[in-house]
This record gives structure tokens, sequence and C-alpha cells, in this order.
């Protein structure tokens, strides 16, 4: 066998370890306020993210992925094609083991995050600190602090509006019938735009901006009077404000797990798929192209993660931080969707864990300082702070290791 199979071996295993993080803990995220609120089980989260991220990774996940995450390091400071691929090998097993250690402590932590920490740590140790794209990596760092203000913010205004025009009202029920169809409305709006502007299937259809857009806005409509349609005859059935909150709410869940499954397997397999380029040409670019069945390998390790250890993080973010209704969940995965979609589409760096987190507490603090457990949110933050430089020196450690080894 000779070493280039030896390297490739080693990569596909280290991206479906990698893949099985993401699911035990950035996967958890999209679930964990829907299992929190009591609106599916553990069972049932299990089965619909594993199914949702596996579609969202095979058939929307990027057929081009970066190699060099979010341009941190420059191949061309690095030269040597082979230590390249050392220090691919070493970033994956780095970042994993990072998040397996928080997972154990869960800990929902940023595995995009993991990953950028482990190749400062590469790209300081084998080429220097002029590898290092230092505007990038403190792009990455204010995301600390915006992703989860600005959903943080926006879910406490959210749950507010929910609260003043449906749950404190005399007749909730009737107000739910003229408020809800518009969240309804809005939430597949932004499902729709968020599948065809600046995604792989976007560029697959070939759709003008303002072609998407009408697109979004007629799937909106149209749902708007759909929904408007299904709570009137839910209300009318007995159903209460919460029932009715809890639809919605596994289905904002829902397209979350998507979106993770479409957008965070690239953590996985983009390494791997540079491997592979290396190997096969000779070269090494900072995007190459990425196999179908590399993508569905790593929609499988994330859906594996979630089904075997993503209960932990569940617990704490479903739980630990905050208590949990439907209409609370729904705030949650609402406004930590729109955060990430519209800083996504604004070309701003952020962290769908660390979105969750802000709109939980956002949500918490809708209902004053007592209804948040800072404590947990502390140790939460800790991690998030300590994530890159604890990803770097393990990624120091392994890179070494393989430059012994082979």
């Amino acid at each position: 066998m000779g070493i280039e199979t030896i390297y490739l071996i080693i990569a596909v295993v280290l991206g479906f370890y990698m893949a099985w993080n993401i699911g035990a803990n950035d996967m958890a995220n999209s679930m964990a306020s829907a299992v929190g609120a009591k609106a599916i089980t553990l069972k049932q989260a299990v089965i619909i993210s594993g199914v949702l991220c596996f579609i969202g990774a095979t058939f929307i996940g990027g057929s081009v992925t970066d190699t060099i995450k979010k341009g941190i390091i420059d191949p061309a400071c690095v030269g040597d094609l082979e230590v390249m691929i050392k220090g691919l090998l070493a970033t994956l097993l780095a970042a994993s083991a990072w998040i397996t250690f928080a997972t154990w402590r869960a800990w929902p932590v940023s595995t995009t995050h993991s990953i950028v920490g482990a190749l400062v740590g590469f790209g300081v140790f084998s080429a220097g600190i002029n590898s290092i794209n230092w505007n990038k990596l403190a792009g990455v760092a204010i995301s600390w602090v915006t992703s989860p203000l600005f959903a943080g913010v926006l879910a406490y205004f959210i749950f507010k509006i929910i609260y003043r025009c449906i749950l404190s009202v005399d007749e909730s029920e009737k107000a739910s019938i003229k408020i809800g169809p518009v969240f309804v409305g809005f939430t597949f709006f932004l499902m729709i735009i968020s599948l065809l502007l600046k995604s792989p299937l976007g560029k697959v259809l070939e759709l003008a901006i303002w072609q998407s857009f009408f697109i979004a806005v007629l799937g909106g409509v149209i749902s708007l009077i759909g929904g408007y349609y299904f709570i009137k005859k839910a209300v009318k059935a007995g159903a209460k404000v919460e029932d009715i909150f809890k639809v919605l709410q596994i289905m904002t869940s829902c397209y979350i797990a998507f979106s993770i499954g479409a957008n965070d397997v690239a953590n996985a397999v983009g390494p791997v798929a540079g491997i592979f380029s290396i190997l096969k040409n000779n070269t090494l670019g900072t995007k190459v192209e990425v196999p179908v069945a590399l993508l569905a390998m790593g929609g499988v390790g994330i859906a594996i993660g979630m089904s075997t250890w993503g209960y932990r993080v569940i617990s704490t973010v479903g739980s630990k931080i905050t208590e949990l209704t439907n209409s609370r969940g729904f705030s949650i995965d609402f406004s930590a969707a729109t955060s990430v979609l519209l800083a996504s589409k604004l070309g701003m760096p952020v962290s769908t864990t660390h979105a969750v987190i802000g709109a939980v507490c956002g949500v918490g603090l809708a209902r004053g300082l007592d209804a948040v457990d800072f404590r947990v949110v502390k140790k939460i933050i800790i991690s998030w702070v300590v994530t890159i430089p604890a990803s770097a020196v393990m990624c120091v450690l392994f890179f070494k290791f393989f430059m012994w080894l082979f």
C-alpha cells in the first residue's frame, strides 16, 4: 500500500470523525429548543434531523468548498504539498478532538471555529505568523459577539411581540389566527430565499436575484394563506396557542437542521477534498470540487453523531439555560435562523451555535434576569473563547506527530 493511499484512508476516516462531531454538537443545537419545549421527543429529533441533514449535505451541500476555511492561511506560505497534507490531517484531528471533549462536557461550541483554530496552529507552526490572514481571524473573533447578540436581541423582541399580541390577550387563540400566519409566511420566505440566493441550488437553477426574491415572496404569501386556514381550523378544533406554536417550532427546527447539513458539512469534507486534490493533481487550490459521495459520507456522519451523542448538548441548550415552552422555542429557532441567514448573505462570519445560544438567552431575558441561569452561560462563553487556542495547540501536537510518523 503506497503512502498516497494511506494519506487518503486517514483523511476519509478523520473526515467521517469530524462529521460525527458536527452531528453530536452543532446538529444537536438545531433540535435542542424543540426537545426542551417538548414539541418533539429526543427519538423524533434524531430521526428528523438525521434525514434532513443527509438531504441538505448530499443535495444542497457545496459542490465546491474551501480547503482553507475562510482563507485563514495562505497555502503559498506553506509551499511543500506533503507538509500541507499532514497539516490538513492534523487540522481535522485537532478540531474533532476538541469538539469531542466539548461535547463530553455538554458545551455547545462552533465546529467552524474549531477548524479555524486548528488551521491557525498549523499555519503559525509551519510557516510563521505571516501565513495567517489576521483580518479574517479578527472577523471570526468578532462573530463571537455579533452572532449571539443579534440573535438574542431579535429573539427578545419576537417573543415580546408574541406575548403582547397573543399570549397576554383575553382571547389568545383568536389572536393567534391574526398574527400566527405572518410568522408562517415569513418563515417560509426565509427558507426559500436561503435555498435560492447565493447557494449551490441557486447556481444550478441560474436564477437572478429578483427571480429568487419573487419565488420566495410568492412562497411566503401562499404559506401565509395556508397558515391562516390551518391555524383557524386548529383553533376551531380546540387547539391552544402553545399547540399551534408547537407545529411552527418543529418547522423552524427542521429548517435549521437542513441548513446545518448543507453548510457545515464543508467543515468535515473540505480538508478531505483538499487532500484528494493534492494527491490527484499535485497542486492545492483554495477551493476544490467535492464528490457527491464525499458529501453523502459527511451527511451520514452528522446524522450518526446526532443520534449517538447529541443528547448531551441538547440537555444544556434545551433545559439548563432557561425554561422553554413552544412559543419561546419558536422565537429561538426563528431568530437564530433569521440572524444566520442575514449575516451569511452579507458575508459576515457567523456561528449557528452562537446564534442559538444568544437566542435562548434573549428569550429568557424577555421574562427577566432570574429566568436565565448565567452560571451555565458563563461556562459556555468560556468554552467559546478557549476553542481557537485549544484547537491550535492540539493541531501543532498532531502535526508534529504526523511529521514524525511519515
